[in-house]
């Protein structure tokens, strides 16, 4: 499947994540204080959840309602109640862009 283009670089502010949803599922793209990109599944393993509330410290993605954290590099599941790991998905820049590459 081709490469997705999500949003602008400048969408995202450094040590943050925003929402992109496309076709039925929904993921969360971050940046990280070095000024790298990752996404992940946007809902919390826990819950299902949204990530976009939650709280992003520097490689660290913190559940808005049960605290629960994921390393979004990784999806790294690292504090319970969370147990269950995220799906990652490889991210490029292109032009200004960051562009996905997400399941056929």
């Amino acid at each position: 499947m081709p490469w997705i283009d999500a949003c602008a670089k400048d969408d995202i502010e450094e040590e943050d994540l925003i929402r992109f949803d496309h076709g039925d599922r929904t993921y969360a793209i971050y940046r990280s204080p070095h000024d790298e990109f990752f996404c992940t599944d946007g809902l919390c393993t826990h819950e299902n959840v949204h990530l976009e509330d939650g709280l992003v410290m520097d490689y660290v993605i913190e559940c808005p309602k049960h605290n629960g954290q994921f390393d979004y590099r990784t999806g790294e599941a690292l504090r319970a109640p969370v147990c269950v790991n995220l799906g990652t998905y490889p991210v490029k820049l292109e032009g200004g862009r960051v562009m996905i590459d997400l399941p056929g």
